[in-house]
């Protein structure tokens, strides 16, 4: 459906689940893609699995001196999309300060500072590029436990409309994605009966599939969405209109 043969595309946190499936489908558009991951082996083995079109970049997003240096290395980039992201569950009054510290410098601080280093790269390099984040359904509505991770997700959504004010000027589009329920090794590893439970709430009786992350993910890059901008598509099923929980939802 689309053409990337052209592009070079950077993916962060795509050793495993959704953001590997996102570099899988941008290598068999064409693209090259670098692929990010905290953990070096597991960069490396994944990008072997998925062909010589993909070259390992691994290294922690939280680190804004590595981010610039990693995606620099890669040399001019035409797509980021920034996945990487981390899930902390807590009860707000027991939270404790190293985990809202770990979550912010994950998912805050970690996508401001890529989407910002992959913007350089595209204005130096005089590239029109576009910028997908990984935004979710915690950001748009509230979840126990979930506090500090939902105003991450909830910033990551209003940080693309400021990109896309910032970065419009120089033919670089800025999105989010409001990622609902998806089938991954982490999620089922919470609960055993995850897809099976989330079935049952969703709007179209179905749970997502890390397909369906990743097609949203091409779209938003591809010249087909050139005029969207600052905005979130949410792929959830329908969830979001009413927000019901399953019955067997584990409060982790």
């Amino acid at each position: 459906m689309y053409d990337f043969s052209k592009k070079r595309v950077v993916v962060t946190g795509a050793g495993i689940g959704i953001g590997r499936e996102i570099c899988r489908q941008f290598v068999h558009a064409g693209a090259q893609v670098g692929l990010n991951d905290l953990d070096p082996e597991l960069a490396a083995t994944t990008a072997q699995e998925l062909g010589n079109n993909v070259t390992p970049l691994p290294g922690d997003i939280s680190d804004v001196a590595a981010v610039r240096t990693m995606i620099n290395s890669f040399g001019p980039i035409d797509v980021l999309v920034a996945n990487a992201g981390i899930t902390n569950y807590g009860s707000f009054l027991q939270y404790e300060t190293e985990s809202f510290q770990h979550v912010l410098d994950v998912n805050l601080r970690g996508t401001y500072f890529s989407a910002q280093a992959a913007a350089r790269n595209m204005i130096d390099h005089n590239r029109p590029g576009s910028i997908v984040l990984m935004s979710s359904v915690c950001g748009v509505t509230a979840h126990t436990n979930l506090s500090a991770y939902g105003m991450t997700k909830a910033g990551i959504r209003h940080l693309a409309s400021c990109l896309a004010i910032e970065l419009g000027e120089y033919n670089i589009t800025v999105n989010a994605i409001g990622a609902g329920a998806t089938v991954t090794q982490r999620t089922q590893q919470d609960d055993p009966n995850y897809e099976k439970n989330w079935n049952t709430v969703s709007a179209n009786r179905r749970t997502a599939q890390v397909e369906d992350i990743a097609h949203t993910a091409l779209f938003l890059a591809s010249d087909q969405a050139r005029h969207v901008t600052g905005d979130i598509i949410m792929v959830d099923g329908g969830w979001t209109i009413q927000s019901p929980l399953p019955d067997q939802h584990p409060q982790v």
